[in-house]
């Protein structure tokens, strides 16, 4: 139960939203979206993606916030607005992750990186990060700033669904869907041991439907899977501790042969020892390795601190 002193500032943070929403221009960021899916795809991979073992957490991007804002017409959509640069933000990531994985799938929990989805921080207006936004309606109705504690996020979250649940009839998880013949081809694929037609077919449900959370995830652990098994196992006793690329080399063996925490500490090593390039790119590789983890998981937590703490 939310006490008098949640109460009021989360009637505060609903205050504050409805004023909001006639400031946030969310429909600007429609254009981008449509543009982005009209440009023909790169050889890059995608930034679009889900994190978690459920549906309860989709990582977006300024191409994809669109789906996300038409979510939140049948479910309530917290929003979080992060930077892996913030040790606030790494302290407050898992804890709406946990909340969000617990929920099972009365609301979702969109992740924007501002760092590489600034539209979308200028359509809410940031000025500091983390800043968290609940959407429903496609319009924002709730929001705070900075790390809270687990009860007081909870404590937010229900006075919103007391606020606003009617509009979702707020009956819990929607009802199961049929399967997707395509996800059915592709994991059948997959079982038997046809790896790369696996991974191009999620990669093509993935690239039509960027909020598909199963297949972007699916697609992301395939692309490590076969980059882990082109590597000679030998590498993790050979990799020289200069040598960015060969060390993440070996955290990809040691994170295939189940042993996240040594891979972690590998990566964490060349983050604390580089500098320029060579320390962004320990960091980025570090939170991709993350992003195959349900991101409550302690081991990750445990590493996300230490990422902070090597970087600040």
């Amino acid at each position: 139960m939310t006490g008098p002193r949640n109460r009021q500032q989360s009637a505060a943070g609903l205050q504050a939203a409805a004023a909001m929403s006639g400031a946030v221009d969310l429909s600007a960021l429609a254009a981008k979206a449509e543009a982005a899916r009209q440009a023909p795809v790169g050889g890059s991979r995608d930034a679009d993606g889900a994190g978690g073992a459920s549906g309860a957490i989709v990582e977006v991007t300024d191409a994809s916030f669109e789906a996300v804002v038409a979510r939140s017409q049948e479910q309530l959509v917290v929003v979080e607005l992060h930077t892996p640069r913030s040790p606030e933000s790494l302290e407050l990531s898992p804890v709406l992750a946990g909340l969000a994985e617990r929920a099972g799938g009365r609301w979702l929990l969109a992740r924007v990186n501002v760092d590489t989805s600034p539209g979308i921080a200028q359509a809410f207006g940031v000025q500091s990060v983390p800043m968290v936004v609940a959407l429903a309606g496609g319009q924002p109705v709730a929001a705070f700033n900075g790390p809270q504690p687990q009860a007081q996020i909870q404590g937010w979250l229900d006075d919103i669904f007391a606020q606003v649940g009617d509009m979702f009839g707020d009956a819990g998880p929607a009802p199961e869907q049929p399967e997707d013949p395509r996800m059915l081809a592709a994991e059948e694929l997959m079982n038997d041991g046809d790896l790369d037609a696996a991974l191009a077919a999620y990669r093509a449900v993935a690239e039509t439907e960027p909020a598909n959370v199963e297949a972007v995830a699916a697609a992301k652990n395939l692309e490590f899977i076969l980059r882990a098994q082109a590597h000679d196992p030998s590498i993790v006793d050979t990799a020289a501790p200069d040598d960015a690329d060969a060390q993440f080399a070996a955290a990809d063996v040691l994170l295939l042969s189940q042993q996240p925490e040594v891979a972690f500490e590998r990566v964490l090593a060349v983050v604390r020892s580089s500098v320029g390039d060579d320390k962004d790119r320990a960091r980025t590789f570090l939170l991709e390795l993350f992003e195959l983890f349900d991101p409550a998981d302690p081991v990750v937590v445990a590493a996300r601190r230490k990422l902070a703490a090597a970087l600040y």
